[in-house]
């Protein structure tokens, strides 16, 4: 893989931010210095993802998904496509990086084949209701996709809840476990981030952007998040058209990452080093 030197890709930590703006930023994660902006005019950014050898970054957004060079400052797609009927929620990669997989509001997930510049739609999974979240299993080998009415494609779903955790005061936008898989972060509408312990699932740490200023209105939601690979850090994106890095012990805001004209609403981070 080629990096050309002060690009987003030779940097060892990558992270970028999008949303309503229309925009996807690139970060200096230690700084708070925004190093690249790509204008995405097509739409609004739902989801980023960056591929597993950390040269590519996928923006999803209405109708289309757009990948970006991650090696050079080239401000336009490397990769197009547009054909979906609706937004597209989610967005990530097989482990080998041949394969993307995305879900949305036409009620459909896709395996897309990235070993051509010619993003092609390898299969479709018909489901009844929109989608908002795809996740791969570690074994790689299968996909799954659900939805609030049950099931996988025509099987009717059956989970057995282990812990139902009374998280939030408003809606749960996004979970993720932290890479060491003993801590658990949910976002919501309630506009706080929180860490639970997977040992027990008590709170650990409580994120907030709530005002103190009783005559302050709401900051908004906390969208998303991400935890760093030491899972002693994570970032949140949220709807004051900020990111932040915050310690997860403390909860102290470490970092902010300002320059979005409107909501954040996703972010992708990338510390590792590759082999």
């Amino acid at each position: 893989m080629n990096t050309s030197p002060g690009t987003v890709g030779s940097d060892p930590v990558i992270l970028a931010t999008a949303g309503y703006d229309h925009t996807v930023r690139f970060w200096q994660a230690h700084s708070g210095i925004c190093t690249r902006t790509v204008q995405h005019q097509d739409s609004q950014v739902n989801a980023l993802e960056i591929t597993p050898d950390r040269s590519m970054i996928a923006a999803a957004g209405y109708q289309h998904i757009r990948m970006y060079d991650l090696n050079s400052n080239n401000p336009n797609p490397i990769i197009s496509y547009d054909g979906v009927n609706k937004n597209i929620a989610s967005v990530g990669f097989h482990e080998d990086g041949r394969w993307m997989y995305t879900g949305g509001e036409d009620c459909t997930a896709r395996i897309w084949d990235l070993r051509s510049r010619n993003l092609q739609c390898q299969r479709i999974f018909q489901v009844n209701a929109p989608i908002n979240c795809v996740c791969l299993h570690p074994n790689q080998g299968n996909c799954y996709v659900w939805n609030l009415t049950g099931g996988i494609g025509d099987e009717v779903t059956q989970l057995i809840p282990k812990t139902k955790i009374p998280a939030h005061t408003r809606y749960a936008l996004q979970c993720r476990f932290s890479p060491d898989s003993t801590l658990l972060a949910t976002c919501s509408a309630d506009q706080t981030c929180k860490i639970w312990r997977t040992s027990n699932f008590s709170l650990m740490t409580e994120l907030s952007i709530k005002s103190s200023n009783p005559g302050e209105s709401s900051r908004g939601w906390m969208w998303g998040c991400a935890f760093s690979g030491d899972s002693q850090y994570i970032v949140t994106a949220s709807s004051d058209n900020l990111a932040r890095l915050w310690c997860v012990e403390t909860g102290e805001i470490k970092r902010e990452y300002g320059g979005h004209q409107k909501a954040v609403v996703c972010l992708a981070f990338n510390d590792s080093v590759l082999g």
